[in-house]
């Protein structure tokens, strides 16, 4: 994920109270006459800086200031919005750093303008369409998550929404699958296959930037046909093959000496991810790599921060998802056939287990 946005999502959970120094809970007081609750409000009142993000995408704040600075009744004109309801949108957006506000005329902040207008560097609108309509209505069912393990997810989502989803998870993992087509070798290998690779970014990517490689995507009907569109008039569509099916329930496609599981393994248990590796291995060759991309933690799983609040995410869409350590995967790949070789840092809060199977 774009570094920026992790930030963003991530400033409540870093402002939380420090431990004591001694890192022993029984020397960690009870009651600091000195504390306040202002840290308790700021991250309780978080979902209104959020929806506030959200709505101000939807309008079209943002677009409308690329390049350019406007008075609230330009503005208005633009979005057509109301003055006095687009003023409590802007004026919260300024308060929390993405505008700017001199006199009456408001401008994209820096964050905005890069990320946010539609001209900057990236693209991260998709992003917050994704989250303000489909993972912020599941996240009301949180709580009966976490007391019950069952997830929100609807299932097979109608074609509007499920090119909303792909578009909004192209968007979050742009960065990391652009961080790895350019740092991992891949003149190595000949035959990529990206296992529930979505829309088909995170292969593309690597493929634009290796013309000597051949991918193949495996994924459910609904996101595999949102990536034949795509590629339908892509080149690179020459050297893909698309192909529908379950990665738990069919046979993995094999003769490929690379295979990418990127942005996947935290929707699942730990059984199950172990499963998912073990018929991983049954369909390569000794030797054959493997890329695991993937909000990896450190032992606790308290960092990095923005992955520790998004197990919150992958726990009420499946009801068994979670983030998982380096350690924890490591120990899964050791029972699985397989043997970890690198590790590195992809962009914002991911990166890559490098693994290779043993004869």
């Amino acid at each position: 994920m774009n570094e920026s946005l992790g930030v963003l999502a991530s400033r409540g959970a870093a402002t939380g109270v420090a431990p004591s120094e001694s890192g022993d809970p029984e020397s960690t007081p009870t009651h600091d006459a000195a504390a306040t609750p202002e840290v308790l409000f700021q991250i309780a009142s978080g979902f209104m800086a959020a929806k506030h993000l959200f709505i101000a995408n939807e309008v079209g704040l943002f677009s409308s200031l690329a390049g350019t600075s406007r008075r609230l009744d330009e503005l208005a004109l633009d979005t057509g919005i109301a003055e006095h309801r687009l003023r409590i949108v802007a004026d919260a957006m300024v308060s929390l750093g993405v505008l700017e506000r001199h006199g009456e005329v408001y401008r994209n902040g820096a964050a905005a303008a890069a990320f946010l207008s539609g001209s900057g560097e990236s693209d991260l609108r998709p992003v917050l369409r994704f989250w303000d309509q489909l993972s912020y209505p599941m996240w009301t069912g949180f709580g009966d998550a976490v007391r019950t393990g069952q997830g929100r997810s609807p299932g097979e989502l109608p074609a509007d929404k499920q090119r909303l989803y792909s578009e909004g998870v192209a968007a979050i993992q742009a960065a990391p699958a652009a961080a790895l087509a350019g740092s991992y070798d891949f003149s190595q290998h000949e035959r990529l296959l990206d296992l529930g690779g979505g829309n088909a970014s995170w292969l593309l990517a690597v493929l634009q930037r290796n013309a000597g490689l051949r991918g193949t995507l495996f994924e459910l009907p609904g996101p595999a046909s949102l990536a034949r569109q795509r590629l339908a008039e892509d080149p690179i569509a020459q050297r893909l093959v698309v192909m529908d099916g379950d990665f738990f329930q069919q046979a993995i496609p094999a003769e490929h000496d690379v295979v990418l599981i990127a942005n996947v393994m935290h929707l699942f248990s730990p059984a199950r991810n172990q499963d998912l590796l073990r018929r991983t291995r049954e369909s390569v060759a000794a030797g054959a790599r493997l890329l695991l991309a993937d909000f990896w933690t450190n032992p606790e799983r308290t960092d990095p921060p923005f992955a520790a609040l998004m197990a919150g995410e992958f726990l009420v869409i499946t009801g068994e998802g979670d983030v998982y350590s380096a350690q924890q995967v490591k120990d899964w790949l050791d029972h699985t056939g397989w043997r970890v070789v690198d590790r590195n840092p992809l962009a914002g809060p991911m990166s890559l287990i490098v693994a290779e199977a043993i004869g």
